[in-house]
């Protein structure tokens, strides 16, 4: 894609009401524009993003055998009142009346619906296990929306839904999602400490939240210092069971195992929440299913939760320098830019166009900044937005058929050949990153 063609506004200074470093960095990248407090619209870069992370979560919960639905943004309140939670949720949900006076509500969370859409199929023990999952936009109606997407009122999450047969079922369901979140947060590049919680207004006895590690994360995080060496696709359900790692109210000092030396207190940014009620809902709603002994049973049940917009905001938080925002691969806008610096001249830009169609071939998302601009402003633009590899073809081109390669994670630079540049990409860039 051309820049030239790509809406990609940016901001020469940082915002001054954004505290937050994800915040100003999403502003000034072009990322998202405010529309209300606590409410942005999502502008073409940030949609990228946004887009490369819903492929990534949807392919591991299909890969983990859950069906995916999308369910009305507009929530009847009869279901809330079945469960209990109309009364009780708080001002956090967005009460509306339609044109006949019935009552509805902005979904704030999917127990309700998604236990009326299993009641009304699922009607045997044979139906089971099952686990819907969706990913849509949801509404809390926050006092105080704050840090851009980190707390914003309108926000795109990934809830699932389990349905089960037992007690024993439901855990082996608890854990297989557990480890689905391991491997979804391991494919976007992100090291996410999984941690024991509360279950707060979902309700249950057995929670986990993930959390990304962050200077200004809003959760302060317990852990055995050892977690530190294990690698993020090696944090399995039992092995992290046997280790000491809570957030916030499941931290009692008296009570930790730890001795000072030995735990690590730190900021975490919550991006998931997994949760076990068993049939707190099911009961509440009366969805029963005939058992394998005729008996009709509740099936045990659990909810399990991504913040996919607060997602990306996290992964900001956690990867960035003085320059602007650097991307994991798997969830960058674009995997290349592509820099010619003397728009011109036909040969820069003729050979431009020949290493776009190359990497276009082999799979790869690539951006060409063919704006009329100084070398400094691409430059700039570049590390902003974050793209992970920058090719340039500058004088040592044109003097010496050379490219100018940059990595922006680590700053490496490197000159290739024009004549082995496919041989360069092949050792250079794994196949994952397409």
């Amino acid at each position: 894609m051309k820049l030239s063609t790509l809406f990609s506004p940016v901001l020469k200074q940082d915002p001054s009401d954004a505290v937050l470093v994800s915040h100003r960095l999403m502003l000034r990248s072009g990322m998202i524009v405010q529309s209300a407090t606590g409410l942005y619209s999502w502008l073409p870069m940030g949609v990228r993003v946004l887009e490369n992370i819903i492929n990534i979560v949807a392919q591991k919960h299909d890969e983990f055998g859950c069906s995916r639905m999308i369910t009305p943004i507009l929530q009847s309140a009869e279901l809330w009142k079945e469960s209990g939670r109309y009364e009780d949720y708080g001002k956090e949900m967005l009460r509306v009346k339609d044109r006949h006076d019935r009552d509805f509500l902005f979904g704030p969370t999917n127990e309700e619906v998604m236990t009326d859409v299993a009641r009304k199929f699922i009607q045997s023990y044979k139906q089971l296990p099952q686990v819907f999952y969706q990913i849509t936009w949801k509404f809390r109606d926050e006092m105080r929306p704050r840090f851009g997407i980190m707390r914003a009122r309108e926000f795109l999450m990934k809830d699932a839904y389990s349905f089960d047969l037992d007690f024993e079922s439901a855990q082996n369901t608890y854990k297989n999602i557990y480890h689905c979140y391991l491997s979804i947060f391991d494919a976007l590049g992100v090291d996410a400490l999984p941690v024991r919680a509360d279950s707060g207004a979902i309700g249950g006895n057995l929670s986990h939240e993930f959390h990304v590690k962050a200077e200004h994360g809003e959760s302060t995080l317990y852990y055995d210092s050892k977690i530190d060496d294990i690698k993020s696709c090696d944090k399995n359900f039992d092995l992290m069971e046997s280790m000491y790692a809570v957030a916030d109210e499941k931290h009692i000092e008296e009570t930790c195992p730890l001795t000072s030396d030995q735990i690590t207190v730190t900021k975490g940014i919550e991006i998931g929440h997994i949760f076990y009620f068993g049939t707190k809902y099911s009961e509440s709603m009366d969805f029963k299913i005939a058992g394998k002994d005729g008996q009709s049973f509740y099936p045990e049940m659990g909810s399990y939760g991504i913040g996919m917009s607060r997602l990306v905001a996290a992964m900001i938080e956690a990867n960035h320098d003085e320059n602007g925002i650097i991307w994991p691969e798997a969830v960058a806008p674009f995997l290349f830019i592509l820099m010619p610096l003397d728009m011109n001249s036909p040969e820069t830009i003729s050979e431009c166009e020949k290493i776009y169609q190359s990497l276009k071939a082999q799979g790869y998302s690539v951006l060409i900044d063919d704006r009329d601009e100084r070398p400094g402003v691409k430059f700039s633009y570049a590390d902003l937005i974050g793209i992970p590899h920058q090719i340039i073809l500058g004088k040592d081109f044109k003097e010496n058929k050379l490219l100018e390669y940059k990595n922006r994670k680590t700053g490496e630079r490197e000159k290739i050949a024009i004549s082995s540049v496919d041989e360069w990409l092949k050792s250079k860039i794994t196949s994952s990153c397409r």
